[in-house]
């Protein structure tokens, strides 16, 4: 974690990170049970899970591990344990299992590991969108479906980060439930299917408004670097994602790279590396980026007020292709490893 680097051509000296984002793919205790429509876990499933996702985060070995869809924090605790890393924090909030608690309820959350110093770290569970939008048929959506995970770390050598880990709405069409969760229209109605997939977007657009809202107001706290990850259920080109990052903006406005965000991929120093094909997703045999990390302007190495880069990113999605499981994940895992200068009176 944070090692230091051999200094720079210009004599200045560096700390890595790396960063990981994965979507668990509904980790839940056994036997109990997280969606009505969905059989709970077995033992046996389970263990599987535990094994399967342990080895992952093993050979991933980030120093901060952010995850989305987790139902129990014991379960997620569970899977660092088979790991066999350590980690100084291990937080799901909203999904803690204790004596007042026994995991999430309605919706999966957000959950972090990391080897940082941390001075804070909490969901977001009541963030009003400001943005929020009149849902056909639904009425306002005005709150996150999954709340977002903000953390402020520390690394071992006094430098500052703030992390984001995001979940946004699903593509899914959003039809009308009764109460007993029976679909009110016809699914087979394909004027109904493209309502129901609109619902679905202006959902996640409103959530990606508020979070650009958010991005605004943290970069304008202070000059800590902000690291988003995440799954935006939507690729990295598409309206919602650029809604959270205003990239666009920096190609006629230099100035507005302070508060814009750019994806990992895109501004990696290291384009040997660099694969022609992205992906973390595949839906219908499509491959696709859903899992992303952006960065702020302090991890742009050209930047004007740059304090470190993006080493490299890198896909990990064999999985993928073999075959769908619930005791393992749909969506690849992606990592970064960041550098950040060390600071002026940093002594070794």
């Amino acid at each position: 974690m944070s090692q230091d680097l051999a200094p720079s051509s210009g004599g200045t000296r560096y700390a890595t990170l790396s960063v990981a984002t994965c979507n668990v793919l509904n980790l839940a205790n056994p036997g109990r049970v997280y969606y009505p429509n969905q059989d709970p876990y077995t033992q046996h499933e389970f263990d599987h899970k535990l094994a399967w996702l342990g080895e992952r985060f093993a050979t991933l070995n980030a120093d901060i591990l952010a995850v989305q869809e987790v139902w129990d924090e014991a379960a997620f605790k569970g899977a660092i344990h088979r790991s066999k890393l350590h980690y100084n924090e291990i937080r799901v909030p909203g999904a803690e299992n204790n004596a007042h608690q026994q995991g999430a309820s309605g919706t999966p959350r957000l959950g972090l590991a990391t080897r940082l110093g941390v001075e804070e770290i909490r969901s977001l569970t009541d963030y009003a969108l400001p943005q929020a939008l009149d849902i056909p048929g639904c009425g306002v959506h005005g709150q996150f479906e999954r709340p977002p995970l903000l953390a402020v770390l520390r690394m071992k050598h006094g430098q500052r980060i703030r992390l984001l880990n995001v979940h946004l709405k699903s593509k899914r069409p959003r039809f009308l439930l009764d109460a007993q969760g029976r679909s009110l229209e016809d699914r087979d109605d394909p004027k109904i299917m493209a309502l129901a997939t609109l619902r679905s977007l202006m959902m996640r657009g409103a959530e990606a408004a508020a979070l650009r809202g958010l991005v605004v107001d943290l970069l304008n706290t202070d000059n800590a670097p902000l690291v988003m990850v995440g799954d935006f259920n939507d690729s990295p080109t598409s309206v919602t994602t650029q809604l959270v990052a205003a990239t666009s903006e920096v190609a006629y406005d230099k100035s507005a790279r302070r508060l814009a965000l750019f994806n990992a991929y895109d501004v990696q120093s290291e384009m040997a590396l660099r694969k022609d094909v992205a992906y973390s997703h595949i839906h219908q045999g499509r491959p696709e980026v859903l899992d992303q990390i952006l960065v702020s302007e302090g991890f742009l190495a050209e930047g004007r007020f740059s304090l470190g880069d993006v080493r490299r990113i890198q896909y990990f999605t064999d999985h993928l292709n073999e075959g769908h499981s619930r005791t393992r994940s749909d969506h690849g895992f992606v990592r970064a490893l960041l550098r950040l200068r060390l600071p002026e009176d940093y002594r070794p």
